[in-house]
């Protein structure tokens, strides 16, 4: 099985959370939308473990833990 098969949001739950961000109950998302924002998602989920584990392997720890997640997230955010 491919990494990326493996990791899937839901198009449900993708839908609801930009929904969640219109102030107009009218407004319309394309499935297409929903697909691009998934793979976005996906994108950012594993690009956040990825530099969580190098921090954590920077400070010559065997996991990564939310401490050292924390420490990468400014950073990140700041990168998307």
């Amino acid at each position: 099985m491919e990494r990326s098969e493996r990791a899937k949001f839901k198009k449900e739950l993708v839908s609801k959370l930009l929904y969640s961000y219109f102030k107009d109950q009218k407004t319309k998302v394309s499935g297409d939308a929903v697909i691009i924002m998934s793979e976005m998602l996906k994108i950012f989920v594993v690009e956040a473990a990825a530099r969580t584990a190098r921090q954590a392997f920077s400070e010559d720890s065997k996991s990564g833990d939310i401490d050292h997640f924390e420490k990468v997230l400014p950073q990140l955010l700041l990168d998307f």
